[in-house]
């Protein structure tokens, strides 16, 4: 007997089993680490460090990107399940924004320490719970278009980790020569369309992009990662062993009023390093999954122009009131209230937001760190 069930509302998910490319998968071994922690500085004026754009509506679709981040593992891990580690300063957001995630879940860094130390406090809390668990690790604030396809490549890669002992990253095709991404490199051979990584590629420059294109081999480093919870402990253990230590070390006093008062404690102890060279480059039992599912850092208003909707001449407004004339290629955001008239701008970006109207043009979006300090509030 088959058995179906339809997972509409976090209610519906708990303890429930889900059917994906015919085989059963029992949700309550997955589990979903949301990394929620940068200050989304490029995103000035709209980002700021009190209000980072993971919990922004930045696309204008009525839901800020970790809401929608949330949203996509419906059907795939329990709410139970959602772990969310950001800083101490962003907990009474993230209580207003997913209140159906227990409190007990936002894990509250008192600074900032990277990526790996983040993985790894979740890592540890998850194993206590659930030494079976398979996991998937995601930014709070990129955007996926083809949510189908990926929540297909989710199921892929979850059922390929509770089978192996490996720590697999989504390499995202690549569509252009594109330069702000870091590469993976696969190698030839493949089990069922997932390959083991030859290495891991910097942001090149243009030519290089232009190489790895024609390779055919290269994909988009995506930073979201898939494995089991004794495959990524066994990681830290072997690469990042300090770190390893200090987490390992708090599992009397996870889940007790004490827990926030040892991570206060011990976190800034903890080496500032990234999950990428901390762990993804020292390990040989590395596995990439490429796919194609309309996915995007939204790293810079630039990559966000990109993906919104746009007029017949490149224009993506959000703001009911602004009126364009003679322009082309630019991103608009301004409060809906606020009537607003541009002229003749060609690959600009103009935002209105917490107090600052900013205009800037495209190409020099890198600047908007500098402008973001000239302004004295």
């Amino acid at each position: 007997m088959r058995l179906f069930v339809l997972m509409s509302s976090p209610e519906v998910l708990q303890g429930k089993y889900c059917e994906t490319e015919n085989q059963f998968k029992y949700m309550n071994d997955n589990f979903l680490i949301i990394m929620a922690g940068g200050i989304g500085s490029r995103f000035w004026p709209m980002s700021t460090s009190e209000t980072p754009k993971q919990f922004l509506d930045i696309l204008g679709t009525g839901k800020t990107m970790i809401q929608q981040t949330v949203e996509r593992f419906d059907g795939i891990v329990p709410v139970e399940n959602v772990f969310i580690v950001t800083s101490a300063s962003y907990k009474e957001i993230i209580k207003e924004q997913l209140p159906g995630v227990p409190i007990s879940q936002v894990l509250l860094e008192p600074c900032m320490r990277n990526t790996a130390p983040c993985i790894a406090y979740a890592a540890y809390k998850i194993k206590l719970k659930d030494p079976n668990a398979n996991i998937v690790v995601a930014p709070s604030d990129h955007l996926i278009t083809n949510e189908k396809e990926f929540q297909r490549v989710i199921n892929k890669g979850l059922d390929f980790v509770g089978q192996n002992e490996t720590l697999l990253t989504l390499g995202i095709q690549p569509h252009r020569p594109e330069t702000g991404y870091g590469y993976i490199q696969s190698s030839s051979e493949d089990q069922d369309g997932i390959f083991s990584v030859e290495g891991f590629k910097e942001k090149p420059n243009l030519e290089k992009a232009k190489e790895y294109i024609s390779a055919g081999n290269f994909y988009w480093n995506s930073g979201i990662f898939l494995w089991s919870v004794s495959s990524i402990v066994s990681a830290f253990e072997k690469h990042l062993p300090e770190v390893a230590k200090i987490f390992a070390a708090a599992s009397d006093v996870y889940n007790t009023e004490k827990e926030q008062a040892y991570i206060d404690k011990v976190y800034p102890d903890c080496e500032n390093i990234s999950i990428d060279y901390g762990v993804m480059e020292r390990a040989d039992n590395i596995f990439t999954l490429p796919a194609d599912f309309g996915w995007s850092d939204l790293g810079t208003w630039g990559s966000l122009w990109e993906k919104r909707d746009k007029d017949d001449v490149g224009n993506s407004v959000v703001g009911s009131e602004v009126k364009l004339f003679d322009c082309k290629n630019t991103i608009v955001t301004v409060p809906n209230d606020r009537p607003v008239v541009l002229q003749g701008l060609e690959d600009f970006i103009v935002v209105e937001a917490n107090g600052v109207f900013m205009v800037c043009k495209k190409e020099d979006e890198q600047r908007i760190k500098e402008f973001s300090r000239s302004v004295v509030r």
